[in-house]
């Protein structure tokens, strides 16, 4: 049984996942005493066995022209690298709506300069965690290579570095033989590419744990398999929580639940619109070595990251509600998919039978910001989700935020766009 009196704990995080440490990391250097209560392991929600891209080159919000006519082209086909599981479910219907009015080119012009800030923000301090801090978590800055074999992966990879000029980031396009010299160790068939320099790659499951070290050290108490059964409330303030080990008392509140945030603040009566889409990782040890840029697959949607233990595969985005069953051929196709772009880049059926496939689920807004901020209707809460696949990348420069929020000091980014209220 657990207990803290509002006098002993001045910030409960619930959550702890990258975006919950992260904000419990930058709380503690501001000399908070912080607790972080998680219902499963640390970092197993969604963090841990991502694809860990720092990705400034994505800037372009998922709500976005023509992502409605594809993502109905795609809604009904379960090979798609974007399914909707046809359900009837009141919150879906309205996520889809508002997805869909959200996704106007006024939308995207004013996201973009907002989401580039905050991943190059987000980068910058990644870089001080690894060098100031000393913290190993396999964090590399050797840019990202988009690869496309087709029309219309190679119209996207146009799009992207078109836009990117408008915002100074740097991004080229690259022939297929401009790729080939990039990639020695791999036998291509590929069109072309587009070269992203200023990204970059980390061990998400690596920086879960050091992350989590690091504040345990410093005096951060992290209670895991600890479920909120409920949000205590006096007043207009969240005064702390009950969970299944007992009760928890605190000045400041933070939610940080990723795709469970939604049904977390039902109990508050705050309508939080999330839809929980579900993503694999596969892992393929025989490629260790082969591959030392990360990849990001125009047509199939498919990230590869070098790691030192292997090669990670990672994709899809099924929206199926929040269900942590593994769909076995959206996992085929994930395994098989980068095989189109080279036929060195596969997993043996011997690695398949001797790893266990992982599966988390994101956070998605419907216009593809996240939530970050205060809310009306507590003075003391604060919300950090719909970081949707992205969590990783924006993780530290939310974190950043959060506690500048709780410290009552101006923000590094305005926060009108990523205000709950927007919807």
């Amino acid at each position: 049984m657990m207990s803290e009196s509002p006098q002993e704990l001045d910030v409960l995080i619930i959550g702890g996942g990258v975006i919950g440490l992260c904000s419990a990391w930058y709380l503690q250097q501001r000399g908070y005493s912080v607790a972080i209560v998680d219902k499963g392991e640390i970092g197993q929600g969604s963090s841990a066995g991502n694809a860990g891209l720092i990705v400034p080159s994505h800037f372009v919000p998922l709500a976005a022209p023509g992502v409605v006519g594809q993502g109905l082209k795609w809604m009904f086909n379960p090979d798609s690298p974007f399914y909707i599981k046809p359900r009837a479910n009141l919150d879906l219907i309205r996520w889809l709506w508002k997805f869909a009015r959200a996704s106007t080119q006024a939308h995207v012009e004013r996201s973009m300069p907002l989401l580039l800030d905050m991943h190059l923000q987000s980068l910058a301090l990644f870089e001080q965690l690894a060098d100031e801090n000393a913290l190993d978590f396999g964090f590399e800055q050797n840019g990202v290579l988009m690869l496309y074999h087709s029309a219309v992966g190679e119209k996207e990879c146009d799009e992207l570095v078109e836009a990117a000029a408008h915002l100074d980031l740097q991004l080229g396009k690259l022939s297929a033989a401009a790729v080939s010299e990039k990639l020695p160790n791999l036998d291509l068939n590929i069109a072309g590419g587009a070269w992203l320099p200023q990204d970059a790659h980390l061990n998400p499951s690596r920086l879960i744990r050091v992350l989590s070290d690091g504040l345990k050290n410093a005096g951060v108490k992290i209670f895991t398999h600890t479920e909120v059964t409920e949000l205590i409330v006096q007043n207009d303030q969240v005064a702390g929580v009950q969970t299944t080990k007992g009760g928890l008392f605190s000045r400041e509140v933070v939610l940080a639940g990723g795709a469970w945030s939604a049904n977390i603040a039902r109990q508050l009566n705050l309508n939080i619109p999330l839809q929980a889409a579900k993503g694999y990782s596969l892992m393929a040890p025989s490629l260790a070595g082969k591959l030392n840029i990360p990849l990001l697959l125009a047509e199939s949607k498919i990230a590869l990251t070098p790691l030192q233990e292997g090669v990670r595969f990672a994709g899809t985005l099924e929206m199926a509600g929040i269900d942590l069953t593994i769909n076995g051929r959206r996992v085929e196709n994930i395994r098989r998919g980068a095989s189109a772009y080279s036929p060195d880049l596969k997993i043996s059926d011997q690695e398949m039978m001797n790893q266990k496939v992982w599966v988390g689920m994101r956070p998605l807004t419907p216009d593809g910001l996240p939530i970050i901020g205060r809310t009306s209707s507590f003075k003391n809460l604060t919300i950090a989700t719909g970081h949707a696949m992205m969590g990783v990348s924006l993780a530290p420069i939310t974190g950043k935020v959060v506690s500048e929020i709780i410290d009552g000091e101006k923000t590094s980014i305005r926060l009108d766009q990523l205000a709950l209220e927007r919807f």
